[in-house]
């Protein structure tokens, strides 16, 4: 492994968001393992031995009108690499007690200080919509909660909940890498207790909860509502996130439809997240 080159793909992105989301997305289905955000837009590494230059011809993203998308590459060496990853990979922090941050950052004063590798996952707390759903979290009693954290990607919030003192907690990703990196966060964390599960809402059976997280995008978040409404106790609390403004009635309908009404909503840019609570 010591002798192992990467490719280093440096995206120029205009407008940012929703296209680096897409971008990302695809990249990992094509073989990149790790990436970060930037100012401009995604550095994005693969091993030089999985690369061809043909691979970024199936990015339908990068053919998009709605997007100027530009692209530099170049090679680096395992251990120029891992030094470039750490100078990019900035500590985040979220209100005054918590921070996110990686393994080789030095340890904050904080209360809640969560150790993440992301890998190819989502939700090192750079995004808007994680950032929205962990201060979510922080604002909320979670003591002795039933949690599930759907959609968990590096199961940032459901660690973060377990911190805040949930006992009961599901992290449920359909990603088969996100439920990989899920585990290795969560013991990385020292919350055993956390059940991570890979698929969908299929696997909830008869469980109720207290409170259910979902940073999913707007389409996926429409077709689960009445799952979530089904499995979450009376009096509990849903949090959606991973849409925009014009995306807000279209939820806020179809969550009153199911006994979800709108306690709160958080702006961060463009994004939005909502609260509900089941009454």
């Amino acid at each position: 492994m010591a002798n192992t080159t990467y490719i280093e793909c440096s995206f120029r992105i205009n407008p940012l968001q929703p296209a680096t989301d897409i971008l990302i997305a695809e990249l990992g289905l094509i073989g990149f393992e790790s990436f970060v955000e930037n100012e401009k837009g995604v550095l994005a590494y693969i091993q030089k031995q999985e690369w061809s230059e043909q691979q970024l011809s199936s990015l339908e993203i990068l053919n998009n009108p709605d997007f100027e998308i530009s692209f530099e590459l170049k090679e680096i060496a395992q251990e120029n690499w891992n030094a470039n990853w750490e100078s990019n990979f900035d500590p985040i922090q979220v209100g005054d007690a918590c921070v996110v941050r990686a393994p080789f950052h030095k340890k904050p004063n904080v209360e809640f200080d969560i150790v993440i590798e992301p890998k190819m996952s989502f939700g090192t707390g750079h995004h808007e919509t994680t950032h929205m759903m962990l201060q979510h979290i922080l604002n909320h009693d979670f003591n002795s909660k039933s949690v599930l954290d759907m959609g968990s990607g590096t199961g940032v919030l459901a660690i973060l909940a377990a911190m805040k003192g949930a006992t009961h907690i599901e992290a449920i990703d359909i990603d088969h890498w996100c439920y990989l990196n899920a585990k290795e966060n969560i013991s990385r964390n020292n919350c055993d207790h956390i059940k991570v599960l890979e698929g969908d809402v299929g696997l909830l059976g008869n469980q109720k909860y207290d409170v259910i997280l979902a940073n999913i995008n707007r389409n996926i978040l429409l077709k689960d509502i009445p799952h979530y409404a089904d499995h979450l106790n009376e009096n509990g609390l849903l949090f959606l996130s991973g849409f925009y403004q014009t995306d807000i009635e279209l939820l806020t309908t179809k969550c009153n439809k199911y006994g979800l009404y709108c306690q709160e909503t958080s702006t961060k840019n463009e994004w939005i997240s909502l609260k509900f609570k089941k009454s």
